[in-house]
C-alpha cells in the first residue's frame, strides 16, 4: 500500500526480523523502555507475523521509494484499554531516516489500511508525553488529543503518555 509521500508499507515477513535487530536500539527505545533482549526480539517478531493471521490487527515494515530500503516499521492492534478492547498504533523510523515524514506518511497508510478492514471506528495512539515527534505526528493526522495517562509498556513500566484517538469514518 503506498502513501503520498515515496513510502510503502508491506506485510511483515520473516524477512524482517533482522528490521527488529535495527531497531532494537537505545536512540530507537528511549520512550518505550530500552533495548529488548534476544528472547524478547525473537517473541515480538512472532507476534508480529501472527497478529494479522488472528484477526487482531496488521504489521508492517515502511519501505522507502524509490531506494526500497526498508527504514521502520508501523502496525496497529488489539488491546486492552481501560477495560475495553480497543485498536492502537505504534511506529519505528529508524534514525537515519528520521525527521522527512516517513513516518507520518506510513501511519497515513495504515490507517487507510484499517479503515478498509472496518473492523474499529477509532485508533489510538499513545506515545510519550517526552515524545515530540510522536505527538507532533498524531496532531499532523487529525488525532484528537484526550488526556496524559499513566501507561504500561513495557510491562512492568509505568511511563506517562499522551493519549490520542482518531475517528477512522470521519477522517479517511
Amino acid at each position: 500500500m503506498r502513501s503520498r509521500m515515496n513510502v510503502r508499507i508491506e506485510p511483515w515477513s520473516d524477512a524482517d526480523l533482522a528490521l527488529l535487530y535495527r531497531l532494537n536500539v537505545p536512540d530507537m527505545l528511549e520512550h518505550l523502555g530500552g533495548p529488548e533482549t534476544e528472547e524478547q526480539i525473537l517473541a515480538r517478531h512472532k507476534r508480529y507475523l501472527e497478529v494479522g493471521t488472528k484477526g487482531t490487527g496488521r504489521m508492517f515494515s515502511i519501505v522507502l521509494l524509490p531506494e526500497f530500503e526498508t527504514v521502520g516499521n508501523i502496525g496497529y492492534w488489539e488491546r486492552i484499554w481501560q477495560e475495553e478492547t480497543i485498536c492502537e498504533i505504534g511506529w519505528g523510523v529508524l534514525p537515519p531516516f528520521q525527521g522527512r515524514g516517513i513516518a507520518a506518511a506510513a501511519a497515513a497508510a495504515a490507517l487507510a489500511s484499517a479503515k478498509a478492514e472496518r473492523k474499529h471506528r477509532y485508533i489510538h495512539a499513545f506515545p510519550s508525553v517526552d515524545n515530540p515527534a510522536s505527538n507532533a505526528i498524531c496532531r499532523k493526522l487529525g488525532f484528537s488529543f484526550i488526556a496524559e495517562c499513566a501507561f504500561e509498556y513495557p510491562p512492568g513500566n509505568m511511563m506517562r503518555c499522551n493519549e490520542w484517538r482518531i475517528d477512522l469514518y470521519e477522517k479517511f
